[in-house]
């Protein structure tokens, strides 16, 4: 039996909830095979993250050729890649590879507050990184890091957008979920937009959301959907275990992956 096969590069994180855990769980509910290269190792829970050890660039591309070399991927995507160095080898093993359908989460900050991407390394992300994406998926914190510009509304949103695809990636989705009265994230494939809106809802359960939706987009992509149905698979999805989050531990609780799936 064939399946669909994608990967992910990011941090793992102890607590369950984002990072490759996430990503896992995402590819698993959406019946694609997932595989993974780790760039940290954080010690976090709901509450925040209280530690993290990078893996050395030089393990990280060994990782890389020891899945692309063998397994292979039919999309992947990238989280936590926190230093230059980091961001310089996922940058050169995924042009080696030739991995064309790419999706780059631009992990800046954690849920709780903690950096996940050095200061000095935004620039080479954006430089080195953002051409070779597919679709590049920032949050309105991160999408005005990108765009230097403050992102607060669906008009700037728009603005960021068309700056953020300036810098190469095919298509940008700014993902809107903090906007004040509606969830709606924008898809800019450089001539129109396109908005995908949900009802906006109170929950604890946000841990590691904008893992699960890129890593939604990329299983989609791996399937073979265009990447305006991805993004449509995967706002469904994130929505779906947003709203069945796991009321664990006692900050920010993680989604419910598997929503809509089981019956108890």
């Amino acid at each position: 039996m064939s399946i669909a096969k994608a990967l992910t590069i990011a941090g793992s994180d102890s607590g369950g909830g984002a990072g490759i855990q996430a990503d896992l769980k995402t590819f698993m509910a959406l019946d694609v095979y997932g595989t993974s290269v780790i760039t940290a190792v954080t010690a976090q829970n709901t509450l925040g993250v209280q530690g993290v050890v990078e893996l050395p660039p030089e393990f990280v591309a060994q990782q890389l050729d020891s899945v692309l070399s063998d397994i292979g991927a039919h999309a992947a995507k990238t989280g936590m890649l926190s230093s230059i160095p980091l961001v310089q080898t996922v940058s050169k093993k995924i042009q080696e590879y030739g991995v064309r359908q790419l999706v780059v989460d631009p992990v800046m900050v954690a849920k709780g507050g903690h950096a996940l991407l050095r200061e000095e390394a935004r620039k080479v992300l954006a430089e080195t990184l953002l051409p070779l994406a597919l679709v590049v998926t920032p949050n309105l914190h991160e999408a005005g890091l990108l765009a230097n510009m403050d992102v607060h509304d669906r008009p700037s949103m728009e603005e960021a957008a068309r700056r953020i695809k300036a810098l190469g990636p095919r298509y940008v989705v700014v993902k809107g979920g903090h906007l004040e009265d509606e969830a709606c994230d924008l898809l800019y494939d450089g001539s129109g937009f396109r908005a995908y809106v949900s009802a906006k809802f109170e929950t604890v359960c946000t841990h590691g959301a904008g893992c699960t939706f890129s890593a939604a987009i990329t299983a989609a992509l791996a399937k073979g959907q265009a990447v305006a149905d991805a993004v449509s698979t995967a706002k469904t999805f994130v929505t779906r275990a947003m709203s069945a989050g796991v009321l664990i531990g006692q900050g920010h609780a993680p989604l419910h992956h598997r929503a809509g799936f089981l019956s108890t």
